[in-house]
């Protein structure tokens, strides 16, 4: 059953894939593949709505962007495929893109603009003139500049994502990963979230950071962020 989120989601879906002339049985077909990965046991803050917020994300910074649709469809298949277990999620998502937006016979060059996106968020990095994979990242990246008791909620559903890690390794690991993006010259790639979003951003860290202590050894790759 839809919700009004669902269907605003639907719509999105449904206009994006409508500016390539898909026809709406696989558009419906697809977005059912689609609710039902995000919708998957484990998922705390890899959800629709993580999808959801980082279309609306994309749509404030979108006058800037170069391939608006390629944007979006990567924001969509970008976390499609999620395991804490896992160390090649982005790889996975990007070649889940590619098997769907060919099924849907997107052209080629579109769809190896979203695999090129869809792998920049690995390690949250992009090219000084790479401005869609800019504006992809810093949308998916905003939850780091919110307010603080929906960062704590941020948190504790990431948390509940490595629920299988133990206390002690989780909070070195989490520690070590907030810790590399304080130490990056700029969180916030875009002019635009570098002046809204970047100071919130850098205070959420550091708040956090002051509530893990734990000084064990781990392997920080189990934690992604």
């Amino acid at each position: 059953m839809r919700n009004r989120k669902t269907d605003n989601l639907f719509n999105h879906w449904q206009y994006t894939l409508q500016f390539f002339g898909v026809d709406q049985c696989k558009i419906e077909a697809t977005f059912a593949q689609l609710v039902e990965a995000y919708s998957a046991a484990g998922r705390h803050y890899h959800t629709l709505q993580h999808i959801h917020d980082v279309l609306n994300n994309i749509q404030t910074l979108q006058a800037h962007t170069q391939n608006l649709p390629a944007v979006q469809l990567a924001a969509w298949l970008h976390d499609v495929v999620y395991d804490t277990q896992a160390q090649d999620n982005e790889e996975k998502s990007a070649e889940y893109a590619c098997q769907l937006l060919t099924n849907l016979a997107i052209p080629i060059s579109q769809i190896t603009t979203v695999k090129r996106l869809i792998l920049n968020t690995k390690h949250h990095q992009a090219a000084t003139d790479d401005i869609d994979s800019q504006i992809l990242l810093d949308a998916d990246l905003a939850i780091l500049a919110a307010d603080p008791v929906n960062y704590q909620e941020y948190a504790h559903a990431i948390r509940q994502e490595y629920a299988w890690v133990a206390e002690a390794e989780y909070i070195q690991g989490r520690k070590q990963v907030l810790e590399k993006f304080l130490q990056r010259q700029h969180i916030y790639f875009t002019p635009l979230m570098f002046e809204v979003a970047e100071k919130s951003a850098r205070a959420n860290l550091q708040t956090e950071i002051q509530r893990l202590s734990c000084n064990h050894s781990v392997d920080t790759n189990k934690i992604k962020w």
